[in-house]
């Protein structure tokens, strides 16, 4: 089945600035153009100085010299401020159509990989991505320009020396780029699997060296890890023969090149006066300076490809995930009941089986040991992983049918270890909801009990929280989440672990007034807390997750 090149559809994420490209294209053709020249007027200066015609004759060539030589550095220059004005323009546009993807689109797909790396995919990745505008893209558009005026020149003086010039410029600029291509696509994957490979054999043996050594099997493990390393010196070394090669042929073209135009020249020597056979000679020496960017350029679409494919696989279009139908389209004023009869973990992992109701305004304490599913479950009730079987109902309508917008309306996942942002302590409190005014934000954080540390602070509000999470304490960043909690829209809030690193005294009345009715969050929302350690008193039900390896479904039984 045809897949399209996931680099079409990386184009319309970056949005790039066509008029500032194009600038910079004709900045970059003209510093090359002015290389190219420099060398024409050049080879005639010195050939005609040779014939010691009075000074005045060369006086326009010397000048135009040094203008070339200022000018291709000027414009060189001024090209490298545009094409990279542009490229960091276009990353900044991809980023943020991406975290718009991430925050509207299906939450599973970023859901599923660990935040570092969703961060490298967001920093690394993109930078690969806009990569392509500045290493790929304009040496491409300028190289073809200059070898198509390279040989136009040459032409007009030997159609012969022009042809040999155009087959080395084919050789020089397609031949060795896709042969660099090839080896970058080869240490991708080939050599990246034998580097695996050797780590983990590496690792083995410094893990377990104790008990390989008892065992006497750590001469053979660390054997093995030599061998492997030994496969991915190999690897890199078969990999790299196409590079080798790729770096071999421009320097070859450009010999035979050469050779063609002095050749074609002593056939001229007759016909052309001396400064057009210096000309014709040395011109082909600075044809090929655009083409030396050629094979990084065609490696760069091979990384900005591997990018490409890398982001959408984490941030699907918008096309394909914002459907604003209104099928389904919740009352986002009205807390609306949950229903779940689903299995809920991970394909070969431990998984539970539970049963539950949420009417508005309900209250329920997810309890068990570590490990037994808590966090899971209550991402599962949010819509950010799948269940493994069975189904999620919000009034009546399958939460999986939702549009995504209304499903985090509906129901929102507060984790444990969100990221606090090294950034105000408003900025901070305003992801969760962002029309929100000073005193609302004041007026929740003295209700999770952040008052007093709010009145310390140098700036209020506008304090910035340096380092993030570095900057609090462990309790006053559970409070912060919970104030996150308190201003966010959800109408059912699930709560992981919202009281731990307080004292016992601090968990146990914050945690009684997040279960309370009305409480913390008020009458009017459904409140699912999975917490290690419940309140005495209260009317919430709880859940009791069973112990790991035990089978049944959860059980529910009044607090």
């Amino acid at each position: 089945m045809h897949t399209a090149d996931p680099l079409l559809s990386a184009i319309g994420l970056l949005r790039p600035r066509l008029p500032r490209l194009l600038v910079a294209w004709l900045l970059g053709t003209l510093s090359l153009c002015s290389a190219l020249a420099l060398a024409a007027v050049s080879a005639w200066l010195i050939t005609r100085a040779w014939q010691m015609p009075p000074v005045l004759d060369l006086s326009i060539a010397v000048v135009a010299v040094r203008a070339l030589a200022i000018s291709r550095g000027v414009l060189h220059y001024c090209e490298r401020l545009v094409s990279h004005d542009a490229a960091l323009a276009a990353a900044g546009t991809a980023r943020g159509q991406l975290y718009r993807r991430l925050a509207t689109g299906p939450a599973e797909a970023a859901a599923r990989l660990p935040s570092g790396e969703l961060v490298a995919r967001m920093g690394a990745d993109v930078d690969e991505l806009a990569g392509i505008l500045v290493r790929a893209l304009l040496p491409i558009g300028v190289a073809a320009v200059l070898a198509v005026a390279a040989t136009a020149v040459i032409a007009a003086i030997s159609p012969a020396a022009a042809t040999v010039l155009a087959a080395c410029l084919l050789v020089a600029g397609v031949v060795a780029p896709w042969l660099s291509a090839r080896a970058a696509t080869a240490q991708e994957h080939t050599a990246r699997g034998h580097l695996a490979e050797r780590d983990v054999a590496a690792m083995s043996a410094l893990e377990y060296a104790s008990e390989l050594r008892i065992a006497g099997l750590l001469p053979a493990v660390i054997a093995e890890s030599q061998r492997r390393q030994r496969a991915w010196g190999a690897a890199l070394d078969e990999a790299a023969k196409p590079a080798a090669i790729a770096a071999a042929l421009p320097t070859a073209a450009i010999a035979v090149s050469v050779l063609g135009a002095a050749v074609a020249g002593i056939g001229l020597a007759d016909a052309v006066a001396p400064t057009t056979v210096a000309i014709l000679m040395l011109l082909p020496l600075s044809a090929f300076e655009a083409t030396t960017a050629l094979p990084g350029a065609a490696v760069q679409l091979t990384r900005s490809r591997i990018a490409a494919r890398r982001l959408a696989s984490v941030a699907p279009a918008l096309s394909d995930s914002t459907d604003q139908s209104a099928t389904g389209r919740q009352d986002c004023t009205l807390t609306p009941a949950l229903h779940a009869d689903l299995q809920a973990g991970h394909r070969g992992e431990q998984s539970v089986r539970v049963r539950l109701d949420l009417s508005p305004g309900d209250r329920v304490a997810v309890t068990g040991p570590s490990g037994s599913g808590k966090t899971t479950l209550l991402m599962t009730l949010a819509g950010l992983l799948p269940p493994l079987s069975g189904r999620i109902s919000v009034a009546g309508h399958t939460l999986a049918a939702l549009p995504e917008a209304d499903q985090r309306r509906t129901v929102s996942f507060f984790a444990e270890d969100a990221h606090i942002f090294a950034t105000t302590v408003r900025d901070n409190l305003l992801v969760a909801r962002g029309d929100c005014h000073d005193d609302e934000l004041a007026a929740v954080l003295g209700r999770v009990g952040l008052g007093p540390w709010l009145t310390g602070l140098p700036d209020g509000l506008a304090t910035v929280l340096s380092g993030g999470a570095q900057g609090l304490s462990a309790g006053q960043r559970r409070r912060l989440l919970l104030a996150r909690a308190l201003l966010s829209p959800a109408r059912i809030l699930l709560l992981d672990e919202p009281t731990e690193h307080l004292d016992s005294t601090d968990s146990e009345g914050l945690l009684r007034a997040v279960l309370a009715v009305p409480g913390l969050f008020g009458s009017d929302r459904t409140v699912v807390v999975a917490t290690h350690h419940l309140p005495e008193g209260g009317s919430f039900r709880q859940v009791r997750l069973p112990h790991e390896g035990s089978a049944g479904p959860a059980s529910a039984a009044p607090g």
